[in-house]
Parts: C-alpha cells; structure tokens; sequence
C-alpha cells in the first residue's frame, strides 16, 4: 500500500493509544506498523522527505500534532503522547474513519484554527498568489501555530521552571549572568538579571503565567516596583497572558522606575528568535534562475 496521508493516520493513532498508556512519540510509527494498520515495503519505507528524514515518519507526526490541536490526544511531558478522554469517547463511538473534515468541525480544533469566512476569503486570494505569496503564507500560518503551542506548553510547565525559561531567554539575548530567588519569600521578584557583567546595572524579573483573560492588573505593577530595592531602578514584568490598561498606565507613568512589559504574544516572538523551547524541524532552499549566468559576453 502506498505511505499514508497524514490524516489517515488519525484514527489509527488513536487506536494505538486506546489503551491510555504514556507511549513516546518516536515509537508510534513503529507501533503502527506492529498492528499492520500499514503494510508498507521497505521501499516505501526508505522514502525521505525533499529535506531528509523519513516520509512515513513525518506524516504520523503531522496525524499527531492535528490531533493534539483537536485535544484528542494530550502530551504530558517532552516526547510523550498519550489519549485523552476526549479521544477515547470517538473510539467508544463505533466510528470507522476519521477525516480531516471531521476534525475540521471539531470545536477544539476550530478554535485554532481561522475563522471560516477568513478562510473563505483566504482560498478566494489564492489564486492570484504567486508560489513565493503561498511559501510565505505558510510559514506564518505554521509560525502563528507555533506561538499558540509555547503559549499553552509554558501554562503547564512548573512555576518555577517558567521562571527559569525567562531567565535563560533574556540570558540568550546577551544580558549578564542572572539568578532566580528563592521559591518562597522573594518578595514579588522572581529572578535578578544583570545588565553588565560586573553586576552593576541589575534589573529585577517577575513572571507570571496567567491564562489568556486573566491580564495583569495595576495592583500586580504596583507590588513589582514596591519590591524593588532602593538602587535598582529597572524591571522586566513578563507575563503569559495580556496587560490591562491601568497596569500598562501604572508600568509607563512611573518616574523613578523603568518598567518594560513583555505579554504572551511578545513572549513567544522572542523565544522563537532566540531557540528557546523550540527547533529547527527542516531548512527549505529556494533556487531561482540565475540570468547573468546566460548573459552572453
């Protein structure tokens, strides 16, 4: 039989992970292949993507991560799959396929993804893109997805560790050494970077993962500067949700402090920028024709 389409592998998957075990996510193709869900020869094994790395491999990939968006299968830790209720109450159903227009009526999945009238308009416009427009457009699609995923994974790691990621991003955008403070009694301040490396210059950090509509509020910027020190005039107040207006009034409008707010969206920009909680998946080379090649002299 001939290497799946991603979303045939779907149902599948599922199936696999009945059981409700953690399994890791390298071995589900080969847990695939154990239940002959795909007979494949070796042949149809061996083919690579245009960019390396296996074809088969990278479609039961892709039948995961649509999976995930949809909820029907969750990853409780880096490298780990497992099904979620969700996923085994359409198992429990009877159904017998699951498509990508099923998923695509999902509610969970929907919420994900574009509008339908933007949709619309979007499939309306694409006949007058040129194949540059469509590359482009599909790296900011897979770029917005990316920043969807950081945003949902930092809700659900440890606080603690949550602030150790801000600390190792700004440490990566090339501030001086840092350190967190202690789990409890840090005063409203949750990590000390400095802002050259003798330490003279330091700046205080606060982290707060908030889910989106949960935004920070002024009382929130007024307790950060309150636990200030006396000699330490800068702040950095992250945050994984949004700020309200009164909090960005509190942060801009103060004369002794300078405040820099960094929201969810902010965030996941620079954590991207700077590889921080993500990797390279493939690098694409785009050639074109080379004109002065054939210029006659």
């Amino acid at each position: 039989m001939a290497i799946p389409k991603f979303y045939e592998t779907f149902l599948p998957i599922l199936k696999v992970l009945e059981n409700g075990n953690i399994v890791e996510t390298s071995k589900l193709s080969e847990m695939l292949l154990k239940a002959k869900f795909f007979i494949l020869t070796p042949e149809e094994l061996a083919q690579t993507k245009s960019t390396g790395g296996s074809l088969f491999r990278d479609r039961v990939a892709w039948g995961k991560t649509y999976l995930k968006v949809g909820k029907f299968i969750v990853q409780p830790n880096r490298g780990l799959v497992q099904i979620t209720d969700k996923g085994k109450n359409i198992l429990a159903s009877g159904v017998t396929d699951l498509t990508l227009a099923d998923l695509k009526q999902d509610p969970d999945y929907q919420a994900h993804e574009p509008s339908v009238e933007r949709k619309k308009q979007s499939d309306q416009l694409i006949s007058n893109f040129t194949p540059q427009d469509l590359i482009e457009t599909g790296v900011s699609d897979l770029l917005e997805k990316l920043k969807t995923e950081l945003r949902e994974k930092l809700y659900t790691i440890d606080p603690y560790y949550f602030q150790n990621v801000i600390l190792l991003l700004f440490k990566k955008m090339g501030y001086g050494d840092f350190e967190s403070t202690p789990k409890s009694g840090d005063g409203g301040i949750d990590g000390v970077i400095n802002q050259d490396q003798l330490g003279i210059e330091r700046i205080y950090i606060q982290a707060k993962r908030y889910k989106d509509g949960n935004k920070v509020r002024e009382p929130d910027i007024r307790n950060f500067i309150g636990a200030m020190s006396g000699d330490v005039r800068k702040g950095i107040f992250v945050t994984t949700s949004t700020f309200d207006q009164s909090a960005i009034t509190k942060a801009t409008s103060d004369r002794n402090h300078t405040i820099i707010l960094i929201d969810g969206n902010r965030l996941a920009d620079l954590m991207i920028k700077y590889n921080i909680g993500v990797q390279v998946k493939a690098n694409y080379e785009i050639k074109e024709l080379d004109e002065d090649f054939f210029e006659l002299t």
